[in-house]
């Protein structure tokens, strides 16, 4: 097993950087969706930092999470007030009501869902194998038995490659030849185009932007692992909120806009559930 690669990500930098005190100063205290349009403002705290969820571009916040938020605003009649803010003050702000709800892509957790209040499921994250294009040695998951393997150290993705490999052994077949482990997934993706590795493992959203940039340069396998929930989180105070957010899900669900998000942000449509998504003891 090799640690390879020196890039670090500024994807937190920068979010630390677009924090402003004075953004906090918009402070929310609603508990009702009237509350909410009475104000006229929808208040929400998000960590723009995981395209193509939430990211910035340009100075502004954009995403698919953008746009399911710009779908809301524009049921409620309300204008949107977006403050993005460091990771480790989201759940925290919105126990304290510092707005209104909390619109970035959290996993739902079972520590997590007995603090704090998760909405319906907006999204995932897989760890995907993937080779490139002109690869047809690597048809299926299987057929990585014997090849060179490449991820980011410390990601989810490792155990989940780690565990696939015994898995592998364990019904006959070969392991890796060798596991290299990077220091980002950016360096994976270099890895792969330049023969360094012959698999990748890459998490499903940093694939949807590769795969947007270089169309004709990769070819996905299958997935190893669980996938990982996504969702937005209340106040578990805030009933009502919640239930608007899932409520409106379900809407964009039945008339196809959130299908058409996702394929514009990801490629292809997600096959999320829309009940029993919550673990045991869940808020």
């Amino acid at each position: 097993m090799k640690i390879l690669g020196n890039k670090t990500y500024a994807g937190f930098a920068i979010a630390l950087g677009l924090f402003s005190g004075a953004a906090l100063g918009t402070a929310a205290s609603a508990a009702t969706i009237k509350d909410i349009q009475a104000r006229g403002t929808l208040v929400v705290g998000t960590e723009a930092a995981y395209e193509p969820y939430e990211f910035v571009q340009d100075g502004e916040v954009v995403g698919y999470g953008k746009d399911i938020l710009q779908y809301m605003t524009g049921k409620l009649g309300v204008k949107l007030d977006q403050l993005n803010l460091p990771f480790q003050g989201l759940l925290p702000g919105v126990l304290a009501r510092k707005f209104d709800f909390v619109a970035t892509s959290v996993g739902i957790t079972e520590a997590r869902a007995k603090k704090v209040a998760f909405t319906a499921p907006i999204g995932e994250v897989r760890s995907v194998l993937v080779v490139r294009k002109d690869n047809g040695a690597v048809r299926k998951p299987e057929d990585v038995a014997g090849k060179i393997v490449g991820t980011q150290m410390g990601s989810l993705a490792q155990p989940a490659i780690q565990e696939f490999n015994k898995e592998l052994e364990a019904k006959g077949h070969k392991g890796y030849s060798d596991l290299k482990l990077f220091q980002n997934y950016p360096d994976v993706s270099v890895a792969l185009v330049n023969g360094t590795i012959d698999v990748g493992v890459l998490p499903s959203n940093v694939l949807a932007i590769e795969m947007r940039q270089k169309p004709d340069a990769y070819r996905i396998v299958g997935d190893v692992g669980e996938r990982k929930l996504l969702a937005w989180v209340t106040n578990p105070k805030d009933e009502d909120i919640r239930a608007f957010i899932n409520q409106t899900l379900g809407e964009m669900r039945a008339n196809g806009k959130l299908a058409e998000l996702q394929k514009k942000w990801f490629g292809e449509p997600l096959d999320l559930p829309s009940e029993n998504y919550l673990p045991a003891g869940a808020l």
